[in-house]
């Protein structure tokens, strides 16, 4: 179930009718009952995947628990207690390997045997990709650690547990949550507050407004040349690539902020998944402001226990460079997503680097960092740099994401900009001119964001007839210009395949 679907709108409506007229001790079980469904609308089948990774982990923590009631008692359980958690990421992290990188892992093998002449015949296995299955494993895994590190206790009702792990507005796409937020927060239900809820809502026709309006427009776009990049060489694949840029990060953010909008009405508090990220001024701050709750996962549950920053300079670049080879990888099993990530830990690590050479010129020339002259320059070369990094990451294959590079630094048909070309990109006119208006928004809303001003709160606090009537304007854009209906073919959402 897509939360750009009809099913989605009279499902959640469903679930909050019922939910706030249920007694606060049961209301958890409904949520648990209407989460399973929200998922197995997609694979019935696969909700067993779901189920195991909840139990294993479930198991794993009481068993941690009685462990520690062992080493109060004097007896050292720490090596046990390691194994535990090894069993529960070997069982989980092998379910993933199995749906998600099998046919990747087996390729790759093969394809290295041939080169010495040698062949290998492993069986294949077909397997549908489970919707948001990196998600749950993920935050499933990250409550077997926490337990360990007493950072949470077990939580002893497995049926609160499972809806810790299955919740259904961040199931498949994030954000990755922390048992320390979500699974507390659980288990305190709270009673409906109209001005929470109108916040969530808020919040909701937001995402929406990035997804419809925005991600789904730029996407006709970027699929058109991306998918035929022979036939729009150069400053077509520049459009293209800086569109996408927008596009994915509307996408995933669209759906973040739903998640968070909706979770947020039924009372519940999510953690940011993103913070104007295209507004920074270096890529160690974008990876900061992007996919937070991935990159706060990798960079507590991977990253600190390899050493962090702890164990000299060359150690912590391979630590950099490694976390981030791993985050591209579980964005996808391809070389691309590979490369994509290698190359942004490339990044950090000379960006690090060359912090003594840039402040040496900030210096000899008498710059000043705080101005906007010096934060646009250091923003543009950001983006450039995490914009080129995007090229594999949309790129088929990594030959394509090649000859994409070759063919935008060798066509120079920068007139195409001018003479009307790019409406002939699957966007005619009034369609790419919405796009642009709606781009300026986003960038309006960013820089409020940057600047620590929230845009709902300053709509909640004038009369109520003017709240009313944003809030109607608003919906009506998402109707009128939002891509959906039986004539469009309405995109899921990117990170549903990871």
């Amino acid at each position: 179930m897509l939360f750009n679907s009809l099913e989605f709108l009279w499902f959640f409506p469903l679930v909050l009718l019922v939910y706030f007229h249920l007694p606060g001790r049961i209301r958890y079980l409904w949520l648990l009952a209407a989460s399973y469904y929200f998922y197995m609308c997609w694979n019935f089948k696969y909700a067993i995947l779901l189920f195991t990774s909840t139990l294993v982990t479930y198991l794993a923590g009481l068993l941690l628990e009685r462990r520690k009631k062992k080493e109060k008692d004097g007896i050292n359980c720490t090596r046990s207690k390691k194994w535990i958690v090894a069993l529960s990421f070997l069982i989980n992290l092998g379910i993933l390997f199995m749906f998600k990188y099998y046919g990747f892992a087996t390729d790759l093998i093969r394809e290295g045997l041939a080169r010495f002449n040698i062949a290998l015949h492993v069986p294949k296995f077909d397997f549908l990709l489970p919707v948001g299955i990196s998600f749950y494993t993920f935050q499933a895994l990250g409550y077997t650690v926490d337990v360990y590190r007493d950072d949470i206790y077990a939580e002893k009702n497995f049926f609160r547990y499972a809806l810790f792990v299955s919740f259904f507005p961040q199931l498949v796409a994030g954000p990755i949550e922390r048992s320390r937020n979500l699974l507390k927060q659980l288990a305190v239900p709270r009673k409906f507050n109209f001005d929470r809820a109108r916040d969530g809502f808020l919040l909701m026709i937001w995402g929406y407004f990035l997804k419809l309006v925005l991600a789904d427009r730029i996407a006709v776009f970027v699929d058109t040349v991306y998918g035929n990049y022979e036939d729009y060489p150069g400053w077509f694949l520049i459009v293209a690539t800086i569109l996408f840029a927008v596009q994915i990060y509307c996408d995933f953010n669209g759906y973040s902020t739903i998640a968070i909008g909706a979770a947020k009405i039924l009372g519940i508090r999510l953690m940011e998944n993103f913070n104007a990220p295209y507004l920074s001024v270096s890529v160690q701050e974008f990876w900061r402001k992007w996919h937070i709750s991935l990159t706060t996962w990798f960079r507590d549950y991977l990253y600190f226990p390899m050493g962090g920053s702890r164990r000299g300079r060359l150690r912590t670049a391979f630590n950099k460079i490694f976390v981030f080879l791993v985050s591209g990888l579980w964005h996808g099993a391809s070389l691309t997503y590979v490369v994509w990530g290698g190359l942004n830990g490339v990044y950090q690590v000379l960006g690090e680097i060359f912090s003594p050479v840039r402040d040496g010129l900030v210096g000899l020339f008498r710059l000043h960092r705080d101005t906007l002259g010096h934060r646009i320059v250091c923003m543009a070369g950001t983006f450039l740099l995490v914009d080129f990094s995007w090229i594999f990451f949309r790129a088929d294959t990594l030959q394509d994401a090649i000859n994409i590079i070759v063919s935008i630094a060798t066509v120079p048909n920068r007139w195409i900009l001018f003479d009307g070309s790019l409406y002939t990109c699957g966007l005619d006119a009034p369609d790419f001119w919405v796009m642009i208006v709606g781009i300026v928004i986003l960038l309006f809303a960013d820089i409020c964001k940057y600047r620590h001003v929230k845009i709902r709160k300053v709509i909640e606090r004038q009369d109520y007839w003017f709240r009313y009537v944003v809030i109607a304007l608003a919906v009506t854009a998402v109707l009128l210009f939002g891509k959906y209906g039986p004539a469009y073919d309405a995109a899921n959402f990117i990170y549903f395949q990871f």
